[in-house]
């Protein structure tokens, strides 16, 4: 019989995230702090809003781009926040989630042998997408010492004649390093001098500890040369809803679309009216989300100073990215057998990259009552590791 699976689609490993967290799903008193998901139900008036429309009978198809009114309120809300001028009729559509619209920018710009900058550590997406819609993914290895900011001396450095987009995936996942403006201006002149585009992903834009975001697509220049990617899954607590957007120039934008139109027809009806609400009526919904991680952020950082665990100060999203290195210890092993041992979930550095090797990453989307537990079982193992490595 012939084999039935594309040789593209078996090089791809599956998400290392995914991978404990199926095993935590099925352990008794286990404690997971390794997915990516606020703990937080969606704010009523939003969720309300979504179950008004169904009781309205607004099930139908929208347009292939989304509800007009969402797309207005999308355009207002990224002048509003990040001084992001977009036509909401030509400039942006309604996707499943920001991973789509990371999967059709990709498939809308890449053709074979074009090559993909990814800074790593990073999510886990960016480099199948590229591999699937045939591009080349070169790595950038972002490096603790520098807050795991891409630097301009380290794009210079892997740019060649074949690179065509740069991911700029920040507020990042897994480590929670952010670009400010000063950061982002010092790129932006050697993405012009090379002529090459940016997939700027913002999901996590609303959750920034430091100053408020800035969008490389708001910087002279940058605009017609950057696809924006953002969501409602994390400033709204809405991930199961499935509802993200794209922005950019029209003529990538249109391509984009084409793909969505074939592959999707159109983001969920009633999630598309939820988010209006969301956008509308839902700034204090995301400042009392954004203090409440601020204050487990800081507390997971204190408990790590206290427990002897370095960790740089992480000023976006909500995750911690402390290394583990100390003890000799893969962070496969690391994540391993403090499962084992200990019952607590976290997520190996090295699903995120070979750069992420020597870390882990902690999620701090979950109460402080399930941190304070979980911070304490992290402590008992690490000084148990310890004092074996003195014992011996």
């Amino acid at each position: 019989m012939r084999d039935p699976l594309s040789k593209v689609i078996k090089t791809i490993e599956p998400s290392g995230i995914r991978k404990f967290f199926d095993i935590v799903s099925e352990m008794e008193d286990a404690i997971s702090l390794g997915v990516g998901e606020p703990d937080f139900d969606t704010p009523w008036h939003i969720r309300d809003e979504g179950i008004y429309s169904l009781e309205k009978g607004k099930t139908f198809y929208t347009s292939n781009a989304g509800l007009k009114d969402l797309k207005i309120e999308i355009a207002k809300f990224l002048k509003r926040r990040y001084d992001l001028q977009y036509d909401y009729n030509k400039e942006l559509f309604v996707t499943v989630g920001g991973s789509e619209a990371i999967d059709v920018a990709m498939r809308a710009m890449l053709d074979p042998g074009d090559e993909v900058l990814i800074p790593q550590p990073s999510y886990v997406s960016y480099l199948p997408c590229c591999v699937l819609a045939n591009g080349t993914p070169v790595i950038i290895e972002l490096k603790a010492e520098n807050e795991f900011r891409l630097t301009a001396e380290e794009l210079e450095a892997a740019i060649t004649p074949k690179t065509k987009l740069l991911v700029l995936p920040f507020p990042n996942n897994p480590t929670g390093a952010v670009m400010e403006k000063k950061d982002l201006e010092a790129i932006a002149e050697i993405i012009i001098k090379h002529d090459i585009f940016v997939l700027s992903d913002e999901i996590y834009s609303e959750l920034t500890y430091l100053d408020n975001h800035v969008s490389i697509a708001s910087l002279p220049g940058m605009k017609e040369r950057t696809i924006v990617i953002n969501g409602f899954s994390k400033s709204h607590a809405m991930t199961g809803w499935r509802l993200g957007y794209a922005c950019g120039p029209e003529v990538v934008i249109k391509q984009m679309l084409k793909i969505h139109q074939f592959a999707i027809m159109c983001a969920p009806t009633t999630s598309q009216y939820a988010a209006v609400e969301a956008l509308k009526n839902g700034d204090a919904d995301v400042t009392m989300m954004r203090e409440e991680y601020d204050g487990r952020r800081r507390y997971v950082l204190k408990r790590f100073r206290e427990m002897g665990l370095s960790c740089f100060e992480p000023f976006g999203a909500f995750y911690a990215f402390p290394s583990i290195s100390e003890f000799g210890m893969t962070s496969e092993e690391f994540a391993n057998e403090l499962l084992k041992k200990q019952k607590v979930a976290v997520v190996p550095g090295t699903a995120f990259g070979a750069s992420g090797e020597g870390f882990i990453r902690i999620s701090y989307a979950y109460s402080l009552e399930d941190l304070r537990e979980a911070l304490g079982r992290v402590e008992a193992f690490v000084t148990e590791l310890r004092e074996k490595r003195a014992g011996n």
